[in-house]
């Protein structure tokens, strides 16, 4: 499956941008999907995750309560909607897709290495 990522861009803090996350292909459904993110200097690190029909949703406490994650399975695409923007928010965020059926009542989703594809990144830049 192909990912590509789409919706970044300049906000300023408090600020909202959308991103959306368009897969290829017509086993969209059957993969878990994850948004995770990169600073520079920094690891990639997790920020949501939804199992594959939808529904128990997975955040980071970093962005709990100011991001939220959904995805239209007819539309092949997840979406991350990002609320509240901190400048520490910037980074380039990818989406991701999980072959695994993934345990959303523990840690996994949140593991970089559970996911088998990834999209090249759309850039979010948050101004103080």
């Amino acid at each position: 499956v192909q990912l590509v990522e789409s919706g970044g861009g300049l906000v300023q803090a408090g600020g909202s941008l959308r991103l959306s996350c368009l897969a290829s292909g017509r086993t969209f459904s059957s993969y878990g999907m994850g948004w995770f993110r990169q600073a520079p200097g920094k690891e990639r690190e997790f920020v949501a995750a939804i199992r594959r029909s939808g529904g128990s949703e997975r955040y980071a406490d970093s962005v709990k309560g100011r991001f939220t994650i959904s995805r239209d399975n007819a539309k092949n695409t997840v979406y991350l909607q990002m609320n509240s923007l901190k400048p520490e928010d910037a980074a380039v965020y990818y989406c991701a897709a999980a072959r695994a059926k993934l345990n959303y009542s523990g840690s996994s989703p949140a593991r970089v290495f559970e996911y088998d594809y990834w999209g090249q990144g759309t850039q979010v830049t948050v101004s103080s």
